[in-house]
């Protein structure tokens, strides 16, 4: 797709430049705990007031649902915000009409506004056109920096954008430069790690990659599905017995198209759920009736580790098993290692995205190391399920 950037706009001294952007962060005791998300705006927001125009920030807080609760205002956010950009913001109660046009009259050009929750709005998530028209009469450009809600067709992530000249931000520009190189028109070989508990969670995800990807590698509880579903007695694992089925005709579905699944061969078991319990490493043939695979076993793990060296394009979501505990994490440390080092040495573009995934490859120390790490979490998945992206769409201009 084409969309325009920073770089398309001119001279905006003095503009009225609303910007999308991400603000639901996590929050414990009326402090924010995370800052990842007020960090991702800042290139964005920066560049707009250096150059002189007049900041207007939009984002959600919650999930208030058409009403107006202080506990869900985006003023909590405040002072973490103007830490995270070293500037003062002033924060306007409201999205439209005179007290947002009052308030732009007092910024002076450079300055930086943030506008109330959008969700208290029952015509945000509505995408209501009226409310739309009533915010764009206050501004002279949007920018979409907040890809992490593009899959939502709200007000302030699609509306806007079909009414105000609409550019990506920063942040959005970088992921979807990144999507772009993992999915769009990637340079083949291209694998992909699909892990996490649940196939039925992740059954559009892995019926689309069959067909985008060379190598696909199941980890996960997700992995025992398809162990079962091939006829192996996965013990009492974590496993969907009703979806041998759906297991079996993606499968089929790779072999039609010429996707090499990769599924785990040795695992590491026990017959507790905890950290650092008794554990065996067996074949997958061999796990006992009372036990649990919990991670992938070191042999599986090596010879993935040789798949990857011979791929150009690495797409990740979802740890290989239970990474949280020791020593359930070692297989996904191991293989998340192994594509930081392919990319840092320039072999492998590795484009990684979720939650559970984001945590995990902090965990192995590897964050920095891959090509990109996004940290929307729907948004990223539905764009890996190959569904349209409403925010992303309405800023194409082809």
């Amino acid at each position: 797709m084409a969309f325009r950037t920073l770089d398309d706009l001119g001279d905006i001294t003095g503009k009225r430049v609303f910007v999308r952007v991400d603000l639901n962060v996590p929050m414990a005791d009326g402090r924010v705990t995370d800052e990842t998300r007020l960090r991702a705006l800042l290139p964005t927001v920066s560049e707009l007031a250096d150059k002189g125009a007049k900041v207007l920030l939009l984002a959600h807080f919650g999930r208030p649902k058409g009403a107006k609760h202080s506990e869900m205002s985006v003023s909590m956010v405040l002072d973490a915000l103007q830490a995270v950009l070293g500037r003062e913001v002033m924060f306007v109660p409201e999205i439209a009409g005179d007290i947002v046009a009052q308030s732009i009259g007092i910024l002076a050009d450079g300055d930086i506004a943030l506008l109330e929750n959008t969700r208290f709005w029952p015509g945000e998530e509505q995408n209501d056109p009226e409310l739309a028209r009533a915010v764009a009469a206050n501004g002279d450009y949007y920018v979409n920096d907040a890809f992490s809600a593009a899959h939502r067709a709200h007000m302030s992530t699609e509306g806007l954008a079909h009414i105000l000249p609409a550019y990506a931000g920063r942040s959005m520009e970088a992921e979807l430069k990144a999507l772009e190189a993992a999915l769009g028109s990637p340079e083949h070989p291209v694998a992909a790690v699909v892990g996490g508990a649940k196939v039925s969670s992740k059954l559009d995800v892995l019926n689309n990659l069959v067909k985008q990807v060379d190598h696909l590698i199941i980890g996960g509880g997700m992995a025992n599905t398809f162990l079962a579903a091939r006829g192996i007695n996965v013990g009492k694992s974590l496993c969907e017995h009703d979806l041998a089925d759906t297991a079996n005709a993606i499968l089929d579905a790779a072999d039609v198209a010429g996707c090499t699944v990769h599924l785990p061969y040795d695992v590491v078991t026990s017959v507790e759920f905890r950290a650092n319990p008794p554990v065996r490493t067996v074949n997958v043939h061999e796990v006992a009736a009372d036990e649990m695979i919990l991670d992938v076993g070191p042999a599986a793990v090596e010879a993935l580790a040789d798949v990857l060296k011979t791929c150009r394009t690495l797409v990740w979501n979802g740890p290989l098993g239970a990474f949280e505990m020791e020593p359930f994490d070692a297989a996904t440390v191991s293989l998340a290692r192994t594509a930081a080092a392919l990319t840092r040495e320039g072999s492998l573009v590795s484009v990684a995205g979720g939650g559970d995934t984001v945590a995990a490859l902090a965990h192995a120390g590897v964050t920095e190391d891959f090509t990109f790490v996004s940290t929307a979490g729907g948004a990223f998945l539905e764009w890996m399920e190959g569904k349209p992206l409403p925010g992303v769409d309405a800023l194409n201009i082809v």
